[in-house]
Protein backbone atom coordinates (compact mmCIF):
# COMPACT_ATOMS: atom_id res chain seq x y z
CA UNK A 1 0.00 0.00 0.00
CA UNK A 2 2.80 2.43 0.90
CA UNK A 3 4.54 1.70 -2.41
CA UNK A 4 1.34 2.42 -4.37
CA UNK A 5 0.79 5.67 -2.46
CA UNK A 6 4.39 6.76 -2.96
CA UNK A 7 4.16 5.94 -6.68
CA UNK A 8 0.95 7.97 -7.03
CA UNK A 9 2.48 10.96 -5.26
CA UNK A 10 5.58 10.75 -7.45
CA UNK A 11 3.43 10.61 -10.57
CA UNK A 12 1.36 13.60 -9.50
CA UNK A 13 4.46 15.69 -8.81
CA UNK A 14 6.06 14.49 -12.04
CA UNK A 15 3.01 15.40 -14.15
CA UNK A 16 2.70 18.78 -12.41
CA UNK A 17 6.38 19.53 -12.99
CA UNK A 18 6.13 18.42 -16.64
CA UNK A 19 3.06 20.64 -17.14
CA UNK A 20 4.88 23.64 -15.61
CA UNK A 21 7.90 22.98 -17.85
CA UNK A 22 5.67 23.00 -20.94
CA UNK A 23 3.97 26.23 -19.82
CA UNK A 24 7.35 27.86 -19.21
CA UNK A 25 8.66 26.81 -22.63
CA UNK A 26 5.53 28.19 -24.33
CA UNK A 27 5.86 31.45 -22.37
CA UNK A 28 9.54 31.78 -23.29
CA UNK A 29 8.71 31.26 -26.97
CA UNK A 30 6.08 34.00 -26.90
CA UNK A 31 8.50 36.17 -24.90
CA UNK A 32 11.23 35.79 -27.51
CA UNK A 33 8.86 37.10 -30.17
CA UNK A 34 7.90 40.10 -28.02
CA UNK A 35 11.58 40.71 -27.23
CA UNK A 36 12.34 40.78 -30.97
CA UNK A 37 9.58 43.37 -31.50
CA UNK A 38 10.14 45.67 -28.51
CA UNK A 39 13.51 45.13 -26.85
CA UNK A 40 16.15 44.01 -29.33
CA UNK A 41 16.98 47.49 -30.66
CA UNK A 42 18.31 48.65 -27.30
CA UNK A 43 19.31 45.44 -25.53
CA UNK A 44 20.65 43.73 -28.69
CA UNK A 45 19.95 40.22 -30.01
CA UNK A 46 22.43 38.71 -27.54
CA UNK A 47 21.00 40.62 -24.56
CA UNK A 48 24.32 42.41 -23.97
CA UNK A 49 22.90 45.93 -24.32
CA UNK A 50 25.17 48.88 -25.05
CA UNK A 51 27.66 49.67 -22.28
CA UNK A 52 26.91 53.07 -20.79
CA UNK A 53 23.72 53.39 -22.84
CA UNK A 54 21.43 50.39 -22.44
CA UNK A 55 22.00 47.87 -19.64
CA UNK A 56 22.68 44.24 -20.39
CA UNK A 57 20.09 41.59 -19.76
CA UNK A 58 22.62 38.82 -20.35
CA UNK A 59 24.04 37.55 -17.05
CA UNK A 60 22.38 40.54 -15.41
CA UNK A 61 22.69 40.75 -11.64
CA UNK A 62 20.02 43.46 -11.53
CA UNK A 63 17.51 41.39 -13.49
CA UNK A 64 18.04 38.25 -11.46
CA UNK A 65 18.21 39.87 -7.99
CA UNK A 66 15.38 42.39 -8.48
CA UNK A 67 12.48 40.34 -9.81
CA UNK A 68 9.68 42.72 -8.79
CA UNK A 69 11.57 45.85 -9.82
CA UNK A 70 12.39 44.26 -13.19
CA UNK A 71 8.71 43.51 -13.73
CA UNK A 72 7.89 47.11 -12.74
CA UNK A 73 10.38 48.41 -15.34
CA UNK A 74 8.69 46.40 -18.10
CA UNK A 75 5.22 47.47 -16.96
CA UNK A 76 5.82 51.15 -16.30
CA UNK A 77 9.18 52.08 -17.80
CA UNK A 78 12.20 53.46 -15.97
CA UNK A 79 13.72 56.85 -15.36
CA UNK A 80 16.81 57.26 -13.23
CA UNK A 81 19.95 55.48 -12.24
CA UNK A 82 20.39 51.74 -11.87
CA UNK A 83 23.53 49.64 -11.55
CA UNK A 84 23.86 46.49 -13.61
CA UNK A 85 26.88 44.23 -13.27
CA UNK A 86 28.79 47.05 -11.56
CA UNK A 87 28.10 49.64 -14.29
CA UNK A 88 25.82 52.64 -13.64
CA UNK A 89 23.13 53.47 -16.19
CA UNK A 90 21.11 56.66 -15.98
CA UNK A 91 18.65 56.65 -18.79
CA UNK A 92 15.03 56.47 -19.68
CA UNK A 93 12.94 53.54 -20.82
CA UNK A 94 9.41 54.41 -21.89
CA UNK A 95 6.57 52.11 -20.93
CA UNK A 96 6.17 49.57 -23.71
CA UNK A 97 2.39 49.21 -23.42
CA UNK A 98 2.58 45.46 -22.94
CA UNK A 99 -0.21 43.48 -21.35
CA UNK A 100 0.45 41.63 -18.11
CA UNK A 101 0.62 38.33 -19.98
CA UNK A 102 3.19 39.79 -22.38
CA UNK A 103 5.31 41.16 -19.52
CA UNK A 104 5.30 37.71 -17.91
CA UNK A 105 6.33 36.10 -21.21
CA UNK A 106 9.20 38.55 -21.81
CA UNK A 107 10.38 38.15 -18.22
CA UNK A 108 10.34 34.36 -18.59
CA UNK A 109 12.34 34.67 -21.80
CA UNK A 110 14.99 37.11 -20.56
CA UNK A 111 15.40 35.46 -17.14
CA UNK A 112 16.14 32.16 -18.89
CA UNK A 113 18.41 33.39 -21.70
CA UNK A 114 22.04 34.45 -22.17
CA UNK A 115 23.37 32.88 -18.99
CA UNK A 116 20.35 33.71 -16.82
CA UNK A 117 18.46 30.87 -15.14
CA UNK A 118 15.15 31.40 -13.37
CA UNK A 119 13.63 28.35 -11.72
CA UNK A 120 10.34 30.01 -10.76
CA UNK A 121 8.04 30.88 -13.65
CA UNK A 122 6.72 34.45 -13.71
CA UNK A 123 2.95 34.47 -14.10
CA UNK A 124 0.44 37.01 -15.35
CA UNK A 125 -1.01 37.08 -11.84
CA UNK A 126 2.38 37.97 -10.34
CA UNK A 127 2.80 40.77 -12.89
CA UNK A 128 -0.69 42.03 -12.03
CA UNK A 129 0.28 42.42 -8.37
CA UNK A 130 3.20 44.74 -9.19
CA UNK A 131 2.19 48.36 -8.74
CA UNK A 132 3.86 51.57 -9.81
Amino acid sequence: MKIVLATCIALIFGVTSFSQDIKLEESKKRGSEIYADFCVNCHMPNGEGVKGGFPPLAKSDFLMKNRTKSIRVLKYGLKGEITVNGVKYNGFMAPLGLGEDEVADVMNYITNSWGNKNKKMITQEEVGEVEK
